[in-house]
Parts: structure tokens; sequence; C-alpha cells
């Protein structure tokens, strides 16, 4: 499994660019726009084909599902410890994030996936991960009930290495959008997963 997260600013031709990576073949794409209002999020979802929301994965703005028809919510991990999830329990498929293998394996089997971080030093966020140990630590992974998903300094040079430690799938964010060539980076990054 592949998945994309947008960045937190927005990008010249962004939907332009999500609506092709899913012609590409990008499974989920996680909606991570902090500073947006509501209209500008609005606009943004207009701007994806509706034919794709099914796999679009929102980080906030969880009243606007049922409008966009988008069955998929994302919850940070502060926000899983305060429980807001429990709200959403009807039928909507909910993921989070965890920053260490100790945290994934406490997670109830209601969460479809955990997106753990910083598998390798960030692209997007200079410095941050140098020191992470998480590559390493996910042999010590027993929790089956949740899928892995790595995320942080994934490109096509090392996305291999994600599956090789046992992860589930891996999620791309610098590796896309610090690329001058986005669809090109996506389409390296899949042909990777799809030979090995």
């Amino acid at each position: 499994m592949i998945i994309v997260i947008t960045p937190e600013a927005p990008v010249s031709k962004e939907t332009e660019i999500i609506n092709q990576l899913f012609h590409e073949g990008l499974d989920l794409l996680h909606i991570r726009k902090p500073m947006f209002s509501n209209e500008e999020m609005k606009s943004f979802l207009n701007g994806i084909d509706e034919e794709f929301y099914s796999q679009l994965v929102v980080h906030g703005f969880y009243d606007m599902r049922k409008e966009y028809s988008i069955s998929r919510l994302h919850f940070r991990e502060a926000d899983r410890l305060e429980e807001w999830h429990k709200v959403f329990a009807d039928g909507t498929i909910i993921s989070t994030s965890v920053h260490d293998i100790e945290g994934f394996n406490a997670l109830e089997k209601e969460w479809e996936y955990a997106l753990i971080s910083p598998f390798f030093p960030s692209i997007s966020k200079k410095g941050y991960g140098e020191q992470s140990t998480i590559m390493e630590d996910v042999k010590d992974r027993n929790n089956q009930k949740v899928k892995l998903i790595a995320l942080g300094g994934i490109n096509q040079d090392n996305i291999s290495k994600v599956f090789e430690r046992g992860a589930d799938g891996a999620a791309l964010l610098g590796g896309i959008w610090e690329s001058s060539e986005p669809i090109n980076s996506f389409r390296k990054c899949r042909k990777t997963i799809l030979s090995s």
C-alpha cells in the first residue's frame, strides 16, 4: 500500500497532481491542511475527482465526511488519547499516528492502520528523525491486528527497505512534494514495490 500525504501549504496545481497520482495507482491520499478554512477545504475537495472520494482520508474537517462521501478519518496521537474517534464509530474507517513501536503494539483492532514515524530522516523537515531508531525497532512489532505504515524520509531510493523491514505500507510526503517531478517520483516508488 502506498499513501501520499498532502503538504500543509498549498502547492501549485495540487489537485491536478492528486488526480493524476490516483490514475497512476495511488491507494490512499491523506488530506492534512490544518491552516485551511472550511471554504478552502471545500474548494480543495471539489478539485479532486469524485471517483476518488472513497480513497480520501481527512485529518480534521470530520463534519465534511457525509457531504463528500468520505469514509476514512485520521486521528492524531493526541486526539486518539482523548478518544475523539469514539464519536465516529459508525462504520467509518479510522487510522492514527504513533511515534514508537510500543505505542503501535498497544493499538486496538478498531484502527485499520497506523502511521509510524520517523522511519528515515525527514525530507520536508530538515534534521527531524536523524536520531530515530524506528526502522530497527519494527522488529519488536507484536501487533498484527493493525497495519503498520512507515512514514518519514521515504523516496524511490529507500522505499524497498520499508517493506523488507516488515511494514505493510509506505506513506510519502517530502518524497513527492519536494520533488520537481512528483508524478515521476511516485511512479518510481510504485515500480520499485511492484518489482520487489
